[in-house]
């Protein structure tokens, strides 16, 4: 398998984040903060922003989930209640034992409560060691496997993925709408398309608190249109975005997107455990008006 991989952008480093907002956590009817993180507080347990989810870093491979630095051997921990589906090799080929799986060794969580109706499962990725077996019931925070670097990998991390309604590589959600932030952070949430709303795909996004203009967080849109079918990739039932930028300490930012030949710049405020929404349309530009709220329940327990 040939890689494509990204160049890393420069992007604040910080060895320390607030304890996360107790999970489920959600301010407003269309949030769903439902998972913590599945690698301890005491460990660097947020995405690595050069591997988001929506990039392409396979050739013709979408990313479905994000990728969490951390070193072999860190235990992983279950994300929420539920029971495992999956437990060793074999998952993208669904051939158990087979050993050239890309996912490497990998666990499957259904979880004890859903989403609209529909059931929740998270996905431990290219594990050195698998600690549960399927059938197992694990709570919150159960060790169920140590981080490694089996299957299609470049380095020890943990892949993490949200999938809804299907156990499949074509039902992932973007998992940095579901993971808790930490406490007094939050969430940046964009739909970017172009005039006529076609979604513009790995368009970059620069993020800068407009307190320290130095301190940058560079991102891309989905590295395929989420609306579309065929793709692996789907946007929130309610956001429709095809960007997400998490982990974001509260306060006002400056949102620049090249279009046309030029940058357009909107200001944002991020406010504590909430999502920030804005909507960018080409030639139009910025909206923050939020889509219609349609009627949904937030938390759907599934049997």
């Amino acid at each position: 398998m040939r890689f494509s991989l990204p160049t890393p952008g420069a992007e604040p480093v910080s060895v320390w984040r607030p304890p996360l907002y107790p999970v489920p956590w959600a301010l407003s009817p269309v949030d769903h903060f439902y998972f913590t993180r599945p690698i301890a507080a005491d460990q660097v347990n947020w995405p690595d922003p050069t591997y988001r989810y929506g990039g392409v870093f396979f050739e013709n491979v979408k990313h479905t989930g994000i990728d969490i630095p951390a070193d072999e051997g860190t235990p992983v921990i279950a994300a929420g209640p539920g029971t495992v589906t999956w437990a060793g090799w074999g998952l993208y080929y669904g051939d158990p034992g087979n050993t050239d799986d890309p996912y490497g060794q990998a666990v499957v969580i259904r979880h004890d409560f859903g989403y609209q109706g529909k059931p929740l499962f998270t996905v431990y990725a290219h594990l050195k060691e698998v600690d549960v077996a399927r059938g197992q019931w694990l709570d919150t925070g159960d060790p169920l496997g140590l981080v490694g670097d089996t299957g299609a990998t470049t380095g020890a991390h943990l892949h993490f993925e949200i999938r809804l309604n299907e156990e499949n590589f074509f039902q992932t959600y973007n998992p940095e709408l579901w993971l808790a932030p930490p406490q007094g952070w939050g969430v940046l949430v964009g739909r970017v398309t172009d005039t006529g709303n076609v979604p513009l795909v790995a368009r970059e996004i620069r993020v800068w608190p407009v307190e320290d203009e130095y301190q940058i967080w560079y991102t891309q849109t989905y590295g395929d249109n989420p609306d579309s079918e065929k793709s692996p990739l789907h946007s929130d039932l309610y956001y429709h975005e095809n960007y997400v930028l998490s982990d974001l300490p509260a306060g006002d930012y400056a949102v620049d997107i090249s279009y046309g030949g030029r940058v357009l710049r909107q200001f944002v405020t991020i406010r504590p455990g909430q999502v920030t929404y804005f909507r960018f349309r080409g030639d139009y530009g910025f909206t923050t008006n939020r889509p219609r709220l349609p009627g949904m329940e937030a938390l759907t327990p599934v049997p």
